[in-house]
């Protein structure tokens, strides 16, 4: 069967290119590939090339696909995995199907193999990916929900992954400090919007929760679709703050708190200056999570040990989801108590990855969400309207998302896929 696939040769090295893929092995799966939403790792793994510790060194001569945030429907299995999966299935991945970097013939799906990532129109997934339980059947109602539980994963690893000692017996008690004070650092990008959903609505919530942000645009459209109102009915006083107007952003967000510092902060921006601000959040027995990947290998910021060794305060990172917390984004978003759909802020199709990707940290907005089967500019849900005053597919696509409060659907999805041009 052929696939078309964006494909890395090299540092910013991206094709896409239709060629075949082999016949699959008994314990592999056939699949096609329907949405993938781009990730900022994935304009890391194109800007580093065969640098990135996920990526193989001889992509060259073995180019492989990007993409890794992804979901589609299985199209033949393999004789040893014919017990479990089927023909028919929707699935969702889990592409940490190794944290390690790629060795042992191990590494991860959208960055290291051949024959597998998300922005194809179809893929092979290997043994490793069942073996390791990282395929998961999906039945909602939309491909875009599956694709976006991949990020939504890595927001709920880095609530897990928080912790706070108990001093009488050195342990560390992990999560969030439950009812206690969270403050998120440049928090309305894709990733903080899915951090505040996850917060508001998770079942360890915290009292108080405080988003910063230098953007008023975003704030505002974060401060639309999760509001202080809906907050405040699952327990949360949720405050927006634009600290650029703010002569002392520090001594401001603390009196919030009641002049305290915070039990958990998160930095969702690799910028040595929000890590110290956040340094300067933390309260006693707090702890900072640099949930934000930085590109420079030599990163590095401030950190108060003075407080470390006396107020206790901690720091950790995430990177990545695991199959748990995969599998709650799935039940999260299948039972509606949390919705991936306010990440989205742009729809394309497979044309339009390349250049998405390559220019990501320069195109404003949210999560950018492409579809494999389709041929269509990455283009802004809020420009729907516009286009649609002489294109008729446009103002389809823009009715259907002003009555969904302007918001990506399972709806919109359905009519795209069933209305746009195909690849």
């Amino acid at each position: 069967m052929k696939t078309k696939a964006v494909r890395l040769y090299g540092k910013d090295d991206l094709r896409l290119e239709e060629f075949e893929l082999p016949e699959i092995k008994d314990d592999e799966i056939l699949a096609r590939v329907v949405s993938d939403s781009i990730c900022m790792s994935t304009f890391k793994a194109a800007e580093q090339g065969a640098a990135h510790k996920r990526v193989p060194e001889d992509i060259a001569e073995k180019p492989i696909i990007v993409g890794h945030e992804f979901c589609g429907d299985i199209i033949k299995v393999g004789a040893k995995w014919q017990h479990k999966f089927k023909e028919g299935m929707k699935f969702g991945i889990q592409p940490a199907i190794d944290y390690k970097p790629v060795m042992n013939g191990l590494g991860a799906p959208g960055y290291s193999y051949q024959y597998i990532g998300g922005d194809a129109t179809y893929v092979i997934i290997p043994n490793e990916v069942m073996d390791k339980d990282c395929l998961i059947p999906y039945e909602g109602d939309s491909y875009f929900k599956a694709s976006l539980a991949e990020p939504v994963s890595c927001v709920i690893a880095g609530y897990h992954e928080n912790f706070h000692s108990v001093y009488e017996n050195h342990s560390h008690e992990m999560g969030i400090k439950e009812g206690g004070s969270v403050a998120i650092l440049a928090g309305v990008g894709p990733m903080g919007l899915g951090a505040i959903d996850y917060g508001i609505h998770c079942d360890r919530k915290p009292s108080l929760m405080v988003v910063t942000d230098i953007d008023q645009a975003r704030l505002d459209r974060a401060a639309s679709l999760l509001t202080v109102e809906d907050a405040a009915k699952n327990g949360v006083k949720l405050i927006y703050v634009n600290t650029s107007a703010i002569e002392d952003p520090i001594a401001y967000i603390k009196e919030l708190n009641g002049g305290k510092g915070y039990d958990d902060v998160f930095v969702y921006a690799p910028v040595s200056a929000l890590v110290e601000q956040g340094d300067k959040l933390l309260g006693d027995g707090g702890c900072l999570n640099f949930f934000a990947g930085p590109l420079n290998p030599e990163f590095s910021a401030k950190f108060n040990f003075y407080d470390v060794h006396y107020a206790f305060h901690r720091i950790t990172g995430t990177s990545g989801g695991n199959k748990a917390d995969m599998r709650e984004a799935i039940k999260l978003a299948g039972e509606g108590k949390i919705d991936p759909s306010i990440m989205i802020s742009h729809v394309g199709g497979l044309d339009s990855v390349i250049d998405t990707t390559l220019n990501l940290p320069n195109i404003k907005g949210a999560k950018k969400l492409a579809y494999t089967q389709i041929s269509m500019p990455m283009t802004a849900i809020a420009d729907f309207g516009k286009l649609g005053e002489t294109d008729p597919f446009f103002k389809a696509l823009d009715e259907i998302c002003k009555k969904n409060n302007g918001i990506w659907s399972a709806e919109a999805e359905k009519y795209l896929l069933a209305n746009a041009k195909p690849i």
